[in-house]
């Protein structure tokens, strides 16, 4: 049992001091940054962001139940249950590194403009009808995130599948050397977070670190052969599995039924038809991807159909939802250009009554904020709809002869007031948009 009282840190988080706060971490194997989800016997990280100091919360989290606060600032140490660290932000991701090198397991890294957090799920419940997986939980794929899930990962794991976001360079590089990946999937690259990464080709240099790193680590890449930039992308990584419409070791053919997509597969001597519950033949990959690494990794393709024909999207993430006489697409979680061109045009064609589209404003597009959402409202324009509204400063001056509002408050006392019947509606923007509430402020009967 470790004596408990005051440990102080001081040179750097070196590997030394690493090893004896993962002993610490193994007596208590529970890290939480935030107090107000603090339970008995948890670690607590005392995380500082640009407008709060975490070390101030350290006694409040000891009080609550937490076996140890690591702190970095000495004058929030209160003499018990403290550990000192030059930097809380650093220990936590080098704690986690030192977890993960613990492991000889597969570690799947996915990292996209679009898709990661779709993928991820599908891959996760395809792999758990064989192995005992662990998989980022949400969208917990930053900084924070990254390493908080290295953490979850518990002595049984058999697959663990890290999803990885990024919107600036150096990023993916920083999270694969604390995973420590040996495959990897890059969704796509899309105009996604342009403001951070300057443009598509920077889009493709960031994400293309997780590719670097198998190249200079060694391992396996499964890949989108209908994408070419991937194939550029992925020159000398010697070990490759692709998927695809044709031209891949893995192949489909998607078709939609209604909203909803569905996919012949071969896969090697075998085929199978999956019904999903995914909006949108965007998906198409997602449950390619999700095949050709079940198969990889042995999954009986009677399971890897079961797990994908099993899965519901929740969270605001291409949700088909039923309120009152109307039916809705909600897809609010995120949302950049590309994403946007997928989901309107798949909306377009869709057979479905009475289509409404009611559309939020895309974020972290930099300079080309008003040339996007200018783009967005031309392709809105090809199609005919029952009525388009359109939410966010960033479409005030592009916003043509549609209905537009500031903000999702006062678009969703529009819809209180006036609202819709027997519609289809395709609801879908950037998460700072809070387009969620349009959904919520329709009538439930």
């Amino acid at each position: 049992m470790l004596s408990r009282g005051l440990f102080i840190f001081t040179v750097n988080n070196s590997n030394v001091e690493i090893a004896a706060l993962y002993q610490i971490y193994l007596q208590y194997p529970s890290v939480q940054t935030d107090t107000r989800k603090i339970r008995s016997g948890d670690i607590f990280f005392a995380l500082s962001g640009p407008n709060f100091d975490g070390n101030a919360f350290a006694a409040e989290a000891l009080a609550k139940g937490a076996a140890y606060a690591v702190i970095d600032k000495a004058e929030y140490a209160t003499g018990d249950c403290c550990i000192l660290v030059p930097d809380v932000l650093t220990a936590l991701q080098q704690l986690a590194r030192h977890h993960r090198e613990q492991f000889n397991i597969p570690f799947i890294a996915i990292t996209g403009s679009n898709g990661k957090t779709t993928t991820k799920e599908l891959l996760a419940a395809v792999m758990s009808r064989k192995y005992v997986t662990y998989a980022t939980e949400g969208n917990l794929n930053n900084h924070i995130g990254v390493p908080l899930t290295l953490l979850k990962i518990r002595k049984d794991a058999q697959v663990a599948i890290i999803e990885m976001g990024a919107n600036h360079q150096r990023e993916i590089a920083g999270y694969c050397e604390i995973a420590g990946p040996d495959y990897a999937i890059i969704t796509n690259c899309g105009k996604a977070h342009i403001e951070g990464f300057g443009g598509i080709e920077g889009v493709r240099k960031g994400k293309g670190e997780l590719y670097d790193f198998i190249r200079q680590n060694g391992g396996m890449i499964f890949r989108n052969a209908d994408l070419d930039y991937l194939d550029e992308m992925s020159t000398g990584i010697a070990e490759q599995v692709t998927y695809g419409s044709t031209l891949a070791t893995y192949i489909g053919k998607p078709k939609m039924n209604g909203v909803f997509l569905e996919a012949d597969i071969t896969a090697g001597e075998e085929e199978i038809s999956v019904v999903t519950h995914l909006v949108g033949e965007y998906n198409f990959p997602n449950v390619m991807l999700a095949v050709a690494a079940g198969m990889h990794f042995g999954v009986a393709i009677a399971d890897i159909k079961a797990a994908l024909e099993a899965y519901n999207p929740d969270n605001s993430r291409s949700q088909w939802l039923t309120k009152g006489s109307n039916k809705i697409i909600l897809d609010a979680y995120n949302a950049n250009p590309t994403s946007m061109k997928a989901a309107i045009q798949n909306f377009a064609i869709a057979e479905l009554p009475n289509k409404l589209l009611w559309i939020g404003g895309m974020k972290e597009m930099g300079s080309e904020e008003r040339n996007e959402h200018a783009a967005l409202v031309a392709l809105i324009d090809e199609y005919a709809w029952a009525g388009v509204i359109l939410v966010g400063k960033e479409f005030r001056e592009v916003k043509g002869t549609h209905a537009w509002y500031e903000t999702s408050a006062e678009a969703a006392e529009h819809v209180r007031q006036q609202p819709p019947a027997n519609c289809s509606i395709l609801i879908k923007g950037s998460r700072g948009s809070r387009m969620e509430v349009l959904a919520d402020a329709l009538p439930h009967r």
